[in-house]
Parts: C-alpha cells; structure tokens; sequence
C-alpha cells in the first residue's frame, strides 16, 4: 500500500538521509492527508503492523491537543513497537504518558526549569559560542561546523544546566548517540544473542544511564548547587522517575539544540539574502529562530496511539491503530504557511509545530531558544562577512530526529571576499 499503490513511502529512515522529502509530503498532504504506510523490515529492525501518517498542519495540532484520543502511554511515542516486556518499563517517562499522570510530573520537573535559572546560563552560552566560534576561526575558518562548534555547544549547554561535572560529559554524548542514531549505518545496532538489534531505550541498554543518574542525585543532595538535577534529586520523584527524567532531559534536552543550531546555519547558508537581512539587523533574532526552526524541526514524527474508534480527515481509524504525525511536514502546509518553501527570517505569525503542541509541548523549548539565539548572534558577531558552505552537508539516517551529521563551512571576517 505503498508508493506502488501511489502513497509515498515515509517511513523509511533511509529517505531522510537526503533531507526532509517535502515533494512525498506534499503529495500526502494533497491527496491523502492520513494515510496508511506500512512498516517493511529496514535495516535489521523487524517489520512493524503499519501506522497512519498525520501530515496536515490542522490534523497534527488535533492529534497532538487530544491525548484522550490519541493516547502517548498506549503504545509509547516511537514508530517502531517497543517489546511488550519494555513497554511498562517504557512508560515511566513522562514523554510516554497522558493526563492526569503526565501532569503531575510535567508539574514536578517544571520547577527546575525557571525562567531565571535559564537566563542565567544565558551568560555561559555566550561565552561558550563565542570560545568555539573563535577556535574555529583561528583553525582557518573553514571546519566541519558540527564538530567543531554545535555539537560542544549543545552538549555542554545542557550539562551545565544539569550540573553533570566536566569529566563525566563524554558519557552523555555516548549515550544520546546510542539513543538517537540507532537507526544510522554509522552507529552499529548492538545485537542480542540471536543477532537481532536490541532496542536503545530498553531496560538493559539504559542501565549505566541510571545508574549514573542515581549516584549523581546523590551527590547533589549532599552538595546542592543552580542547576536542575539539584533540584530534582531533592523532589517527590520517585528513583525510577528520577532515572527516567535524566534520559528525557539528556537525550531530548541534548538533541533538540543538537539537530536545530546546525539545521538552522545550514538554511541561512543555503539562502544567502535572508541570512543578509539577519546580518544587517532588518529581522530580529527571535523571529528568524523561529522561521529556522519551521524549516529544520528537530524532531520529524512522533507516534499516538488511539485509544478508541475515531476518525480523522475523514479516515476511520480503530483503537489500537499507531498514528504518527510529521512535524516537518505541517510546518510546510500551504494551508497555514503561505509561500512555505521560502525561508522567510521575518515570516509572522508563525505557528510551527517544532516543540509540538498540546500536553506534551517541548518542556525546555524556552532553554532551547535562548540556546539557538545566542548561538545565531554570536555567529553573526564572529562572522561579520557571513557563512558559505564549501560542500555537501550529511545527514542522519532517521525518521526521528531532523539531524545534521556534517556542515562544511567557511567563516568569513569582513576582509574575506566570497568565493
């Protein structure tokens, strides 16, 4: 019922490694706004029963608003089924749950997340942006941009925030990388003992994670200090979801500025007049994050599951069905984003779907702003003669995560002619 029956396929990680295939969903989004996709075998991975693609910006918002409907604890928020035995394990996380239990946790970590404790890391992120950007530049200004200035910032933003000790900041990087990247080639599965890839959010795969988290809640109730896992070592959480808040925040609060800040220097490198009218100050910083965010969403898809009867664009869907909604897709609906293949840095309203919507709408998605604004001024500060791409970037196999493995750039200062 695939592309040979005329519904483009996108589910297939393998297509995303090209960028997002805004031509299949269009084609979607036109003729068949929900529509079946099956789950075929791919990459070692097992075949899954198939689910509904959600990829009109109205139909989205619905699915993402109504979690009496569309249920995150059912059947969990990935593509791929968990095995059963996980699933209990799985829906621990707050990501993984609906009202009422998700708000009691969404309540708890909240308060960790105060708008003064973030603005206050707003003075390290600048210095950190500018200290990576200037090694850059003193390397020859042409780099690898993700490995020379997003990944750090991204990663030591969020430790930071955490209060997880220098030393120990590798260990989140491996971590996320196994959580994120298990879908791409370059990432190996790791294999059970009759071969099969075990899934990264499993019990087994998760237990030096939260064994870390516990001795580091530990350590913070005996030395507190302005950061979050301070503040949650010291809640009502219980252990089993103080260990699962570590992961969402690590894996989730890493990724999101991960895949966006080099997602959003390679839009602004790709249009050269918009990212002009950014250099000049003629749109304004927070309006263009969020014009860059609509065009490279951090997270691709996410999965509900009904938890009755319903109907949806006038599909008749059953209790028990996945149904999947592609971010990346609604915030190029023409229906809500006129002109939406145009970046456009000065582009208002803006209702993109980025950080999702409803209940689970990104909890750090003020952290993760503030992240990316500094970031795109201290480029730009650094940068006066703008940024150009010397060659192709890579892309992260998956259907998940909006990822830029790779962004070769050239950084030029204002004597710096274009090539």
């Amino acid at each position: 019922m695939q592309e040979s029956s005329g519904v483009p396929d996108v589910f297939d990680p393998r297509i995303y490694a090209a960028g997002i295939p805004h031509d299949r969903f269009r084609a979607l989004r036109d003729r068949a706004p929900v529509a079946w996709q099956e789950e075929p075998g791919i990459l070692g991975w097992p075949a899954g029963s198939g689910f509904w693609a959600v990829t009109r910006h109205a139909d989205v918002v619905r699915v993402l608003k109504d979690s009496g409907t569309y249920s995150s604890f059912l059947g969990a928020t990935q593509i791929r089924d968990p095995d059963p035995a996980d699933l209990p394990f799985i829906r621990r996380m707050m990501l993984n749950q609906d009202p009422p239990g998700h708000g009691r946790l969404r309540r708890l970590v909240s308060r960790a997340f105060t708008p003064g404790r973030i603005e206050r890391f707003a003075a390290t992120a600048r210095e950190r942006a500018r200290r990576l950007l200037a090694a850059a530049i003193d390397a020859g200004g042409e780099v690898d941009l993700v490995r020379a200035v997003t990944d750090d910032y991204a990663l030591l933003n969020l430790t930071d925030l955490l209060g997880v000790p220098p030393g120990d900041r590798g260990l989140l990087h491996t971590w996320t990388e196994r959580v994120i990247a298990y879908q791409d080639p370059d990432e190996p599965p790791v294999l059970d003992d009759e071969g099969r890839p075990v899934n990264p959010r499993s019990p087994a795969m998760l237990a030096e994670m939260f064994g870390y988290a516990q001795e580091l809640a530990a350590h913070k109730r005996e030395h507190p200090a302005d950061d979050v896992m301070s503040v949650l070592a010291t809640s009502e959480l219980a252990d089993a979801e103080l260990e699962m808040f570590f992961f969402l925040l690590t894996v989730a609060g890493n990724d999101t500025v991960r895949s966006a800040a080099p997602g959003g220097l390679l839009a602004l490198a790709e249009h050269p007049d918009e990212q002009r009218r950014m250099w000049t100050g003629e749109v304004g910083t927070d309006t263009a994050v969020d014009e860059l965010l609509r065009v490279h969403p951090p997270v691709l898809s996410f999965r509900r599951t009904a938890a009755t009867d319903t109907e949806l664009a006038g599909r008749a869907i059953r209790r028990g069905d996945k149904v999947v909604v592609f971010h990346a897709s609604a915030n190029h609906d023409e229906r809500v984003f006129p002109d939406p293949h145009r970046l456009d840095l000065g582009r208002t309203p803006n209702p993109h779907v980025s950080f999702g919507d409803g209940p689970h709408v990104c909890l750090g998605a003020h952290f993760a702003r503030l992240q990316l604004r500094v970031l795109h001024e201290e480029v730009r500060r650094a940068c006066p003669g703008g940024l150009e791409l010397t060659g192709p970037p890579r892309r992260l196999v998956s259907n998940f995560i909006n990822g830029v493995k790779s962004l070769p750039v050239r950084l030029r200062e204002p004597s710096a002619p274009r090539a």
